[in-house]
């Protein structure tokens, strides 16, 4: 049990890093894809999309790394390590999601790093405690 805010911090910590994965992958793939005589990243959606999801991976590796100063300073308590897990996740399977949609049909097969992301996202909600676990435990701390 005193070990729990460490692995929720490890968790947090690997949602982080997968979504900034998941961001690189797509990016490479949008300037290298071509669709409609010009690669994907020319579109403006497919630009709006990956601006967001940079944004999101950011906020999340911000995050992790504060809370990753304040574990290592002793102050991380349960309440913010459970807000870091379940926030991170959440945010991982939003941009892996969003990221594999820049893909296609291509995005479902297993030899594309994004599809094994996406499959390996959804657990990440669960393990360490369910995100709807971490969020009582953060709103008892409130």
């Amino acid at each position: 049990m005193e070990q729990l805010p460490q692995e929720r911090l490890i968790i947090a910590v690997t949602a982080a890093a997968a979504a900034d994965t998941a961001v690189r992958e797509a990016v490479a793939y949008a300037k290298e894809r071509e669709a409609f005589g010009q690669d994907l990243l020319s579109f403006q959606n497919t630009r709006f999309v990956l601006a967001e999801c940079a944004a999101d991976a950011l906020a999340a590796r911000t995050l992790v790394d504060s809370c990753i100063t304040r574990h290592v300073a002793g102050e991380l308590d349960a309440a913010g390590a459970s807000l870091a897990k379940f926030w991170c996740t959440d945010i991982q399977n939003k941009v892996v999601d969003r990221c594999l949609q820049i893909f296609g049909g291509y995005g479902y097969i297993m030899e594309y790093p994004i599809a094994r992301m996406y499959a390996a996202a959804r657990v990440q909600k669960i393990y360490g405690g369910t995100n709807e676990i971490m969020k009582e435990l953060v709103a008892r701390s409130l």
